[in-house]
């Protein structure tokens, strides 16, 4: 923490988090509230210019300056590497039971101090509802069910004759984590189950939005490391060029493991470069989920569910993309989407009930929007730039969330909003062709299958057959969800991870313990006969 005057409380400040010490860098990368850019652009552009030319002048004490980073250079990278590399052995092989309290502790301690957290998610532009959200998570996430259950697939134990058998997981080694710009605090928390299964981490703070992830590191989880008795080097956090770092994690020899998130083109080139390196990609890429929604559901609930789509303006991973609706009910459920997408309004981050965002580069929202009603998509709402009062604006920094109608599932995936993530406030709405029931669920549960995306696919439903058919079939995706909020989180079930475009070739539900760790057996004998163990009589 700074102190300055004229502010109300400390400035935020961090240097790199190295080998267990804060380390000075070249620069500084500042957060600015985003409520200020809502309310007072010029003074908060002015603040940054004025910080970047002067950066412990009068600027500083400005109440819109939240916290500051400092920027890791090229021997920072190097340092951080190499203390992890010395670091990993050691905290790998503390007992199990020591790792894996870390994920209750680190638990308790982001419970403690929640607010603080979400205060800085709000700072960082999230709105209350979505930093809430997001707080839930990984509440979920590190739950005694959830760690009773990872505890579960790091450790098992069998006896043979008078041998002792385990199956076990162990470590990697080095795990890099590159987080996602639009999620980075509750994606770097994923690096506490990496941290638990026995690996030293670095983790890369983006620099456009790095204080939130330098602070839950840094305050949060290394206090908690130093308590257990973790090696110096055992988490290190960088905010730095995201080329750059990636650059010198593919090159330095002792990393093992890099958590990449990212677009779905970038990460599958980040694939190849991981493997030509000797390196383990663990991706999470773009999704683009699927609601079915029967016409037996119960409609006003799956409604509220496929409006999650809107949540933080749609530039969330893991909301529903698409939705397949019965030709029975689909103008009822549109009706019903309809009217619940108007409720959903922009505000400022801090507001109670706030859950739009901002967009960026909103053209390509039109774009996409004119191509879908080029191929004969129908606009049942929304549709326009608004201001934050929910004023039609040619300038608004805001979307309204907008429904489409597509007509048909054979030509559906040639609207591009319907085949691919689209990162906005964008939801096609997708009416197969009428059939017989059983024609008609064959055709979408191939059609679910067929997405070249597989993050979380749910289904609405009240037919028994209806659902066992689909979880039996189902393929596509790492989770599945019946009945229930497609982005909500539960004990026990993964939280990211999936197939085909959403996670690469090595693709499926991601357990970060299970998949930064590699499986072993073990023997252990009083002394059995090598040859009657070799043909088969021990």
């Amino acid at each position: 923490m700074v102190r300055t005057a004229g502010r109300p409380e400390p400035l935020r400040s961090y240097g790199s988090y190295i080998a267990d010490r804060d380390v000075d860098g070249a620069g500084w990368v500042y957060t600015v509230s985003a409520r200020s850019l809502l309310e007072d652009v010029f003074t908060s552009v002015s603040l940054k210019r004025a910080l970047e030319n002067d950066p412990d002048g009068e600027a500083l004490q400005h109440p819109y300056v939240v916290g500051r980073c400092a920027v890791a250079g090229p021997a920072d990278l190097d340092a951080s590497l190499d203390a992890a590399a010395e670091a990993a052995p050691r905290w790998a092989a503390m007992p199990l039971e020591t790792r894996m309290s870390l994920g209750e502790r680190f638990r308790a301690a982001l419970h403690e101090n929640r607010e603080t957290f979400l205060e800085l998610l709000i700072a960082e532009a999230h709105p209350r509802k979505l930093a809430e959200w997001e707080l839930a998570g990984l509440l979920q996430i590190y739950s005694p069910e959830s760690l009773s259950f990872a505890a579960s697939q790091m450790h098992t134990e069998f006896r043979h004759g008078d041998r002792r058998l385990i199956v076990r997981r162990q470590a990697d080694g080095v795990v890099c984590v590159n987080p996602p710009q639009n999620a980075p605090a509750s994606s770097a928390a994923l690096a506490v189950l990496a941290l638990m299964a026995g690996n030293a981490v670095v983790v890369r703070a983006p620099r456009s939005i790095p204080l939130s992830t330098m602070w839950l590191m840094r305050d949060l989880v290394a206090p908690l490391l130093r308590e257990l008795g973790a090696p110096p080097g055992t988490l290190n956090v960088v905010c730095s060029k995201p080329r750059e770092t990636l650059d010198r994690w593919l090159r330095h020899p002792g990393v093992d493991d890099i958590f990449y998130f990212g677009g779905s083109a970038e990460g599958l080139r980040f694939q190849a470069e991981c493997v030509e390196h000797g390196k383990k990609p663990i991706l999470e890429l773009a999704g683009n989920d699927g609601v079915v929604v029967w016409h037996d559901a119960d409609l006003q609930l799956a409604a509220e569910a496929i409006t999650e789509c809107f949540f933080g303006s749609g530039q969330i991973c893991m909301v529903p993309n698409y939705v397949i609706a019965h030709p029975l009910i689909a103008d009822e459920l549109l009706e019903r989407v309809a009217k619940a997408a108007a409720e959903i309004r922009p505000g400022l981050p801090g507001e109670p009930d706030s859950l739009l965002s901002p967009v960026r580069r909103s053209e390509k929202f039109f774009a996409l929007l004119e191509q879908a009603r080029s191929r004969g998509a129908q606009l049942v709402c929304g549709g326009e730039r608004i201001e934050l009062d929910g004023t039609v604006s040619d300038t608004g920094v805001f979307l309204q969330p907008t429904v489409l109608r597509v007509d048909g599932l054979a030509g559906a995936r040639d609207v591009d909003a319907v085949r691919h993530e689209t990162f906005f406030p964008l939801l096609p709405v997708v009416v197969p062709e009428p059939a017989a029931d059983a024609e008609l669920l064959d055709r979408v549960i191939q059609y679910v299958n067929s997405n070249e995306y597989g993050l979380r696919n749910s289904l609405w439903a009240g037919s028994d057959e209806v659902v066992g058919r689909f979880v039996a079939e189902i393929r596509n995706g790492g989770l599945l969800k019946i009945n229930d909020s497609h982005i909500g989180f539960l004990p026990y079930l993964p939280t990211h991870g999936g197939t085909g475009l959403t996670s690469g070739v090595y693709g499926e539900a991601n357990y970060p313990i299970v998949k930064t760790s590699h499986q072993q057996g073990v023997s252990i004998s009083t002394g059995s006969n090598p040859r009657q163990a070799v043909f088969g009589l021990g």
